[in-house]
């Protein structure tokens, strides 16, 4: 594997440009006049301008204060504020002032509350889909500690897309994440697929994974029942996360989304800037 050792520079392609622009700014305002929160800005997305600018969003629901504290994560782990169940709302009229056609969706961990948020969750994907009849939908769900009953309740609502990220091979898992495991994402995402949902799933590289546990971790995710695959790499967010290994070049990147297809994912995003819901609209009216 040719991969970029020097991990002290920002290599050429994992340079992006400034976010500007009048549907930027039109996203941002949304998102402030409304009291939303988005993964792209609490997950430090480096894709933030380019999505921001074609006039999409992540939207990150219960909340911007996450349970758990993975190494890997941008996202604040303190203890969450109460569930604002106007949010859901709010979220429905921004989706439909941007006339979005399809909308992604995540939230952070609330292993809090009693049902750690599936209720809201089922609550939001109702009330968005209501008011955006014609709006297609992704959520980016957590493991809800792979309690089915709780996953039925976002299940049942009909989102198009269902995910839930590996984040990692399974050697490195426990030391990245934070309660999840590896072992438990595989049982969530294959519980998704036997409902016939679109099921999909992303990792990370540039934590030392070698080759031969990427490829086993495609495996376990096609066994899974996973159709939609997303790899990108790690960029640490602070010096107290967990430390850069190596850069990965994007040839390398487009090796892997071609073993992925031939493996037998129906659609893989591949490359150093891809997070988890980047072009999420490619995929969402492919014929599984």
């Amino acid at each position: 594997m040719s991969i970029k050792k020097d991990i002290n520079h920002l290599p050429r392609w994992m340079k992006v440009p400034l976010p500007h622009g009048a549907d930027y700014s039109r996203v941002n305002n949304l998102i402030e006049e409304h009291k939303l929160n988005t993964i792209c800005s609490s997950g430090n997305c480096p894709n933030k301008g380019e999505c921001w600018s074609a006039g999409t969003a992540t939207f990150m629901i219960l909340g911007e204060k996450c349970t758990r504290n993975c190494r890997f994560c941008f996202v604040k782990s303190l203890k969450p504020d109460p569930v604002d169940w106007g949010e859901a709302e709010r979220l429905a009229k921004t989706i439909k002032t941007l006339a979005l056609k399809h909308c992604v969706i995540t939230s952070v961990a609330r292993d809090d509350l009693e049902d750690q948020g599936a209720s809201f969750w089922a609550h939001t994907i109702k009330t968005v889909k209501q008011e955006n009849p014609q709006t297609t939908m992704e959520v980016l769900i957590p493991d809800f500690n792979n309690n089915h009953g709780l996953l039925d309740l976002v299940i049942n609502e009909k989102p198009e897309v269902i995910s839930h990220n590996i984040e990692t091979v399974e050697r490195i898992s426990p030391q990245i994440r934070s309660l999840a495991t590896y072992n438990k994402s595989l049982d969530v995402l294959s519980y998704i697929s036997q409902s016939g949902v679109i099921t999909k799933s992303g990792f990370m590289l540039g934590l030392g994974e070698l080759d031969e546990e990427v490829l086993k971790v495609m495996d376990d995710l096609l066994l899974a029942g996973v159709k939609v695959l997303t790899i990108g790499q790690y960029l640490p967010p602070s010096e107290l996360h967990t430390k850069l290994v190596e850069y990965i070049k994007p040839e390398i990147f487009e090796n892997y989304k071609k073993i992925g297809l031939s493996k037998g994912f129906k659609h893989v995003e591949s490359g150093p800037l891809v997070r988890s819901s980047y072009h999420a609209e490619r995929h969402v009216n492919i014929d599984f």
